[in-house]
């Protein structure tokens, strides 16, 4: 457990390699060292990524940097997943719900052009390729771990044709998916039971912006942006990120950023690479000190910096 001693966090730039197929993440992680030390040197495909601060400002390129790595991967399908901690009490306590967002057109296709002086439109792209696509994915997600019920979110009632094609797609895949139950549900109404009736959720699907707002929104039902992790996938990668669209930049340079949110997506991320000793040692370290109580960050009622909940979780790891 030497590797794990000591933790530093830092800032990584992401480059393409000369295979513009392949992307790799400059710098490795004390633990994926340790892991591959005596493994052949090979593509990563797999690389845990923070969130990236999006100027509102118009600087002559409409799409972020998030956005364009996404493309570039194709990371079709978000997947945050909805969890309460053990010992750290919210309003609705023992949540346990996954929300699966598709990723790569809706109102996120940076599609935007000024038609007359002072008129904007912004094209929302929908297609049935990628809706039965994500559609698919949430629908195998449920089967492999057990989930009972898929909601699929929408605004067909408004957007008949753009949503209306989304909510077709997931009513035919549903079809090919009789043990798992299928409910709709208007954006709206979810937004509102999520916060009064959260527990009747088990795996919900749904478009773009929708997707951006609701992961937003239960995380903070379980305690904020900094406990709850995200990833993202293709048919060839996976990023392991925080699950909450808040890239917290006013912590930037304090030491106050609560890193519960990208030590999970770091555990999940060696759960993906089927190292579940790893992974499981890494998640209860963190959930123990949670647990316990006594270091947390502001975020969470204490006053323990980064670098005090990171040294906590270290030696909570089992030697």
């Amino acid at each position: 457990m030497a590797a794990l001693s000591s933790v530093r966090w830092l800032t990584r730039a992401l480059v393409a390699a000369p295979d513009p197929g392949i992307w790799r993440a400059l710098g490795t992680s004390a633990v994926s060292r340790a892991t591959l030390r005596n493994q052949p040197e090979t593509p990563l495909l797999t690389f845990s990524a923070g969130k990236i601060h999006t100027p509102m400002e118009y600087k002559g390129e409409l799409a972020s940097y998030d956005m364009r790595l996404r493309r570039k991967l194709d990371l079709f399908a978000n997947v945050v997943h909805v969890k309460s901690l053990p010992g750290y009490k919210t309003r609705h306590n023992n949540l346990d719900l996954v929300i699966i967002r598709e990723q790569t057109e809706g109102e996120y296709s940076s599609l935007e052009h000024e038609s007359a002086r002072g008129v904007i439109e912004c094209l929302k792209i929908v297609t049935r390729t990628k809706s039965q696509r994500i559609a698919k994915f949430a629908f195998d997600y449920a089967t492999k771990k057990g989930r009972a019920k898929v909601t699929a979110v929408h605004k067909a009632n408004i957007m008949k044709l753009g949503d209306g094609l989304f909510l077709q797609c997931c009513r035919e895949v549903a079809e090919l998916y009789p043990k798992i139950k299928f409910e709709t549900m208007i954006i709206d109404n979810c937004c509102m039971q999520l916060v009064q009736n959260p527990y009747q959720f088990d795996v919900l699907v749904m478009p773009n912006l929708y997707g951006n707002i609701i992961d937003n929104l239960a995380a903070g039902l379980v305690g904020g942006a900094g406990v709850v992790p995200g990833e993202s996938y293709s048919a060839e990668y996976a990023v392991f990120e925080t699950g909450a669209r808040h890239p917290f930049a006013q912590a930037v340079g304090r030491n106050i950023a609560n890193p519960t949110a990208m030590l999970l997506s770091a555990s999940n991320m060696l759960r993906h690479l089927n190292l579940e000793h790893h992974a499981t040692m890494i998640s209860d370290a963190v959930k123990k000190v949670i647990k316990v109580g006594k270091v947390r960050t502001s975020d969470m009622g204490g006053y323990a910096t980064c670098h005090d909940f990171t040294e906590a979780v270290i030696a909570a790891l089992p030697m």
